[in-house]
């Protein structure tokens, strides 16, 4: 009799937002960006050399590597780059949290962490956020295998201050810190001005949300020279081209549009503020939001039942049907217009 069911290694996956595919849908529930990448992708995109995706493209991804030391002013040897930060986040994971004592992160977060810990056999605990969703960095003192966080957070989209990470770093000096900052160009401090004082810590961001590059799949981390190397070491061990010609090429260029970059973030955090304002007016409460998404409870309206007529309307935002966060809606900021006729639904709504 076949054993092989006995030593399957099982998980409970990670589950993505959905993605719809309607006409005349507003889809603002997995906080992609609303706008087009840098104008430069789009002409690079219509002329790609396709006669190069016959080679394999370079495992060093050096242009993209190149381009982003250049633009956050850091070594070559500082930059690793992945397909997306999954799977820059993941060889983190098998890379620095080998130890037998767990690895920390927040019991609201980005849900991924517990997947990998789990598909990885690495012993983790999840410390609670407090009252008004916030890290307790004391919670963080305690002896531990590694520490992960994002910031701003997801779902909740609430920032910390450098000089809290910075006590985080302090107090684990023996262990590596990862700080996740998808959400970081969206009117946050980024903790990469600290990477040259401390060789524990590692920042990883992404091309998926501030540079509207989703589906194309680029993430990155920068850290210290050895930790980097590390990190390619690992990969080397395993796939040497994790990441097609195409990603290394159309990534390259957005990098080099700067003003593009800045201009779209811009826009995205003046969509936020004014919807916030809209939101509140409404009776919604909420954090001060700093990524692209708002993370908004209404006192008399459950979030479910909100999230169920905004659907019926084809407006797609994201419901956690999880613990401490089930009356709580993630509302992506789309453009100015796609936010006009949410507020307008909600308004009707509630009326």
């Amino acid at each position: 009799m076949s054993t092989w069911r006995d030593y399957v290694r099982r998980v409970e996956p990670y589950t993505p937002g959905e993605q719809p595919n309607q006409p005349g849908m507003i889809k603002l529930n997995t906080n992609e960006n609303p706008y087009p990448p840098a104008p430069g992708v789009t002409a690079l995109a219509e002329h790609l050399p396709t006669d190069r995706f016959r080679l394999y493209p370079d495992p060093a991804a050096s242009e993209l590597v190149n381009e982003l030391a250049a633009f956050y002013h850091v070594g070559r040897d500082q930059v690793f780059v992945g397909v997306g930060s999954d799977d820059v986040l993941a060889m983190v994971f098998q890379t620095f949290f080998n130890r037998n004592q767990p690895i920390f992160f927040p019991d609201i977060t980005y849900s991924f962490y517990p997947v990998w810990a789990d598909a990885f056999r690495i012993p983790y605990e999840t410390k609670p956020l407090d009252a008004d969703f916030r890290i307790r960095k004391e919670d963080y003192y305690e002896e531990n295998g590694g520490v992960i966080f994002p910031n701003p957070n997801a779902p909740t989209s609430v920032l910390e201050n450098l000089d809290f990470i910075e006590d985080i770093l302090k107090h684990n000096r023996d262990v590596l810190v990862v700080v996740d900052e998808a959400y970081i160009d969206f009117g946050g401090r980024s903790a990469l001005e600290l990477v040259s004082r401390y060789d524990n810590l590692l920042v990883v961001q992404t091309f998926s949300k501030s540079r509207s590059m989703a589906g194309m799949r680029i993430g990155y981390a920068i850290g210290q020279a050895e930790i980097i190397k590390a990190l390619n070491d690992f990969k080397y061990s395993f796939n040497s081209y994790t990441m097609s010609q195409a990603a290394l090429m159309l990534g390259a260029e957005a990098v080099r549009d700067r003003a593009y970059f800045e201009a779209c973030t811009e826009k995205i955090i003046k969509t936020r503020e004014w919807v916030s304002e809209e939101l509140k007016a409404l009776g919604f409460v909420f954090n001060e939001p700093w990524a692209n998404f708002i993370f908004a409870s209404h006192p008399k309206y459950p979030a479910k039942e909100l999230f169920d007529a905004l659907r019926k309307e084809k407006i797609y935002v994201r419901y956690f049907n999880l613990p401490r966060i089930d009356n709580y809606l993630r509302i992506t900021m789309g453009t100015d217009e796609e936010m006009k006729t949410l507020i307008r639904f909600l308004k009707a709504y509630m009326k």
